[in-house]
């Protein structure tokens, strides 16, 4: 099964809608899955019509672990309180506490603790399940627990609920988080192609090159889509530049329409609404299947 993530360093560049409209086409071809690795906001599901709902199972998982205090064990010698890097703990009425929120899981303060009072206990902090859509196809999703840490971790469960689920899957579409951190690090980490979206503004360019950035450290083949390139025509020829000097295929460029917003709100892929976009996405996804097979 070969793994293509899709990925943009910036937000809100239509990456999930160029998304959603990948992966029906692929699937008019192959069998696929679809995972969805923005745990923090995931969306995908919704561009593809399913809601909360729809998820046909959701499994409450551990990504993480915190910090628990045997205060008749503590000597309040404040060790752990002067140790944490976060200042996830509190000291109250000469006692540590943990702040809500904050403790990373980290384990310092159970390693510096010199009596033992502290011991780390994993918590339920995320949820996980998959749903049918109408489109023959499986999606996969997460949601990381308000104010709750792991999102990275919690991406390698989504990917490995979506391989279980994938059985003779020719494809899987990986819809990466915004921004070059560690959920993003861990839908790229293994896969065999990176598809980057991008945009033709300053911040667009900026955010393309560090997330290329990861793509390169994993030494895995790139190809760019340039959505909404005739906004800006000037840092669009600056993107098509970086991608020449990057060695990075130029998959396409679509133009913007109004019709990705509708779409959005009507929960169906965009090229249910052109037939032009129709065309122009079995174009993207024949390149992509040229270049990472």
């Amino acid at each position: 099964m070969k793994k293509i993530t899709i990925l943009s360093g910036k937000g809100g560049v239509g990456k999930s809608s160029i998304s959603s409209s990948l992966a029906v086409i692929f699937a008019e071809k192959y069998k696929i899955i679809t995972a969805d690795c923005d745990v923090d906001a995931s969306n995908l599901a919704l561009v593809l019509g399913r809601e909360e709902k729809d998820f046909k199972e959701w499994d409450y998982i551990s990504t993480n672990q915190k910090a628990v205090f045997d205060l008749e064990k503590c000597i309040s010698c404040k060790l752990c309180y002067d140790e944490c890097y976060f200042k996830a703990i509190d000291w109250v009425d000469n006692k540590p506490k943990l702040k809500p929120f904050s403790c990373e899981g980290c384990e310092v303060c159970k390693m510096v603790c010199p009596v033992g009072a502290i011991t780390m206990e994993k918590v339920n902090n995320a949820k996980i399940g998959y749903a049918e859509t109408d489109y023959g196809f499986k999606i996969v999703s997460a949601q990381l627990e308000p104010g709750e840490s792991g999102s990275g971790k919690l991406v390698s469960e989504v990917r490995k609920k979506a391989e279980f689920l994938a059985q003779d899957s020719k494809f899987m579409l990986i819809d990466a988080a915004a921004g070059v951190g560690c959920p993003v690090i861990a839908s790229v980490s293994g896969a065999d192609f990176c598809l980057l979206v991008s945009e033709p503004t300053p911040s667009g360019l900026a955010d393309l090159k560090r997330a290329f950035e990861i793509v390169q450290h994993f030494k895995i083949k790139a190809g760019l889509i340039i959505n909404k390139f005739d906004i800006n025509s000037d840092f669009c020829k600056k993107l098509e530049l970086f991608a020449k000097e990057k060695n990075i295929e130029l998959i396409s460029k679509i133009a913007y329409n109004k019709l990705f917003t509708k779409s959005l709100v009507e929960m169906k892929p965009v090229i249910f609404s052109d037939d032009k976009l129709k065309k122009q996405f079995k174009n993207i996804v024949d390149k992509i299947i040229k270049i990472s097979l």
